[in-house]
């Protein structure tokens, strides 16, 4: 099953502000007809399918083996300003309103629930990210299923719960969301937030602890990042990483 494509885009969000964006509009939308002008060419990402030896039977919030990459607030710790130089190489121009998507200058692929990923109700952003961010976000997806198997447990995805917004969806989360600030990386489609406090559960009867599989994504992303696939911010108050895509 793919993850997301670009084209028809349905709406997956509940923001009812002052934008022209009521439900048949968001059906309607075509994003991008042409071809990309940076060359982009979609990643050819899936999961391992190594499954290793995991056990049948309920699991009541068990623990995993861990390999701590340190103090999370100071391993990812990647300003908004050099997040920002990435966004505005990788990125479509800031959009006033979401019927502005129809002039981006790159193509938006359209992001929902999938094998990789789940994607939250959408309060404060659309389900849009550029080519580079959608991929970053399937192998992050990937590569965590894999390390979960790998340590003999299965049933979880990362939770997406913001992607794309433009300057009246940041104004509008600033009133409850103080970190928000207006030179948001997520204007430009390049940055998503992954929960780090709650994950997507495919059985309740199966659980593995949660503090486990947040250090576990952290094993992912300080990966990737290792790699300069990304940049990545560790938000407390809003339980998030912060993440911008630096290169394919």
């Amino acid at each position: 099953m793919g993850c997301a494509i670009t084209g028809m885009m349905f709406s997956c969000d509940s923001d009812n502000d002052n934008e022209s964006t009521n439900a048949n509009a968001v059906k309607s939308l075509n994003i991008n007809p042409y071809e990309d002008p940076l060359g982009y060419k979609k990643e050819n990402i899936s999961s391992t399918g190594k499954k290793g030896n995991i056990p049948g039977g309920e699991r009541h919030h068990d623990r995993i083996s861990i390999n701590p990459v340190g103090p999370l607030r100071e391993v990812f710790n990647d300003s908004n300003k050099y997040q920002y130089e990435w966004a505005e190489k990788f990125g479509i121009r800031p959009i006033g309103s979401l019927a502005g998507a129809y002039r981006t200058r790159r193509p938006l692929r359209l992001v929902t629930s999938c094998e990789a990923y789940h994607v939250d109700e959408l309060t404060h952003s659309y389900p849009y990210l550029v080519p580079e961010a959608e991929d970053l976000l399937r192998k992050i997806g990937y590569n965590f299923i894999d390390s979960l198997a790998s340590r003999g447990a299965d049933g979880y995805k990362i939770k997406v719960t913001s992607l794309l917004r433009t300057p009246a969806t940041v104004k509008k989360l600033r009133r409850v969301n103080k970190n928000a600030v207006d030179s948001s990386t997520h204007q430009f489609g390049t940055t998503f937030d992954l929960s780090w406090s709650k994950f997507y559960c495919a059985d309740p009867d199966r659980t593995i602890n949660e503090e486990d599989l947040k250090n576990l994504l952290a094993e992912v992303l300080q990966d990737l990042r290792r790699q300069k696939r990304c940049m990545v911010k560790y938000e407390r108050k809003t339980a998030c990483f912060h993440i911008t895509v630096t290169q394919p």
